[in-house]
């Protein structure tokens, strides 16, 4: 075995000294192109290290800070690998979770009992003009908050909307079509068919399947440097900018309280207890020189809009995470490299699932090289209907070459 990874890490020095290797400069990461030009390698590399304080505000005043809590974590480590193969219509990326708080999650027999270590794992055939088929382990299309890379994020991390309504990763397939209407107008069609059941799953399908549609239209054309997925004002658009869409999701039979998400729901001595899940999302994106705007309304509901998990006996054994939430961004490039924004979220749902909860949130940030080198930190403020309110510091770095 030894003999054996030995002469594989021998062949690989081989390739890659018969190829080209290029380092451009910091953030673009290792770039590895074969002799024979079919072969195209993006390597890199990044982290997070964030520092973490909570105080509990009895009866909801500031003067009653309790129960103070604080803690360092390396909050995400990964490796990421993307290029293409052949030519550039066969395009792939893998990015790897290395951090314990990143890959956690995997302790039941679902995962094998194994760290949830792959994020991405997908191939893209360019087929037609704007038309893309892509066929692994992905983002889906839902919300815009979500698909944004958590290493170009505008605050520390996404809001709650995102965190409870959130589709996430799934495996599948995905079509992706780009066109323009006229001189400017963009116009983007995206469609999966996924398992329903999320990211690195290893057992056989719980339920039924997730199907995924999303409309997204810029009327005054495409954003600098792909920007509508991009957290903050790091390009300055001279012209304004405006990315707004739509998303319906349903994952028949969802096998999990959240869809992709969430705690799995066990069958009762064999009996059929699992519901359809129907998702809702509108979002957008503006940018205006040092002004950036971005908002989000997602809704979720069951076929029979009861979140409860019933047995025929009338145990009760969970509830699907129903209800709605609406988050708004705003950010402003104060000076070169620093920015201040503000961020609002409000949770609402339903019955018998969780408190009505509202969030808001201070953020200040410093990009020494964008978002490749950048510190982060904000300050939030949560709202929770029927119970005492919580106070947040968080402060983060972010390295990614």
């Amino acid at each position: 075995m030894k003999k054996m990874l030995l002469s594989l890490v021998l062949l690989g020095f081989m390739m890659v000294l018969k190829a080209q290797v290029v380092m451009p400069k910091f953030g673009k990461g290792i770039q590895v192109t074969s002799q024979d030009s079919s072969f195209y390698l993006k390597l890199g590399f990044r982290f997070q290290t964030l520092y973490t304080n909570q105080w509990e505000l009895f009866n909801d005043e500031f003067s009653s800070l309790e129960n103070y809590e604080s803690a360092l974590f390396i909050r995400r480590s990964r490796l990421k690998f993307d290029g293409w193969a052949l030519n550039k219509r066969f395009k792939y990326k893998a990015e790897l979770a290395l951090s314990n708080r990143d890959n956690g999650g995997g302790n039941s027999s679902e995962f094998s009992n194994a760290a949830n270590i792959i994020l991405d794992a997908w191939i893209d055939y360019n087929f037609y003009k704007g038309a893309w088929i892509r066929v692994g382990q992905m983002k889906l299309p839902g919300n815009r908050e979500r698909v944004i890379s958590s290493g170009n994020m505008q605050f520390v991390d996404r809001s709650r909307l995102n965190s409870r309504y959130t589709l996430d990763r799934d495996v599948g397939i995905m079509i992706h079509n780009e066109h323009k209407l006229g001189d400017k107008f963009v116009l983007r069609e995206k469609f999966a068919w996924s398992s329903g059941e999320g990211k690195n799953i290893t057992s056989g399908n719980l339920g039924g399947h997730g199907y995924s549609f999303r409309v997204e239209a810029l009327p005054f054309g495409k954003f600098k440097s792909k920007g509508d997925y991009i957290g903050s004002a790091i390009k300055y658009e001279e012209d304004l900018k405006l990315s707004v869409a739509v998303t319906y999701d349903i994952n028949v039979d969802a096998g999990r309280t959240r869809g992709q998400k969430g705690s799995f729901i066990d069958d009762f001595e064999g009996e059929d207890v699992r519901k359809t899940l129907y998702s809702y999302f509108a979002d957008l994106m503006l940018k205006y020189r040092k002004v950036s705007v971005m908002g989000e309304y997602a809704y979720r509901k069951t076929a029979d809009d009861d979140a409860r998990i019933i047995t025929s006996g009338g145990e009760v054994l969970g509830e699907y995470y129903m209800g709605s939430g609406l988050s708004w961004n705003l950010g402003y490039m104060i000076a070169d490299g620093w920015e201040i924004a503000g961020r609002w979220t409000d949770i609402k749902p339903a019955e018998f699932v969780a408190n009505d909860e509202t969030q808001y949130t201070l953020g200040a940030s410093r990009y020494f090289r964008g978002h490749k080198l950048k510190i982060q930190s904000d300050l939030t403020y949560r709202a929770i209907t029927d119970s005492n309110d919580d106070l947040f510091y968080r402060m983060q770095m972010d390295f990614h070459f």
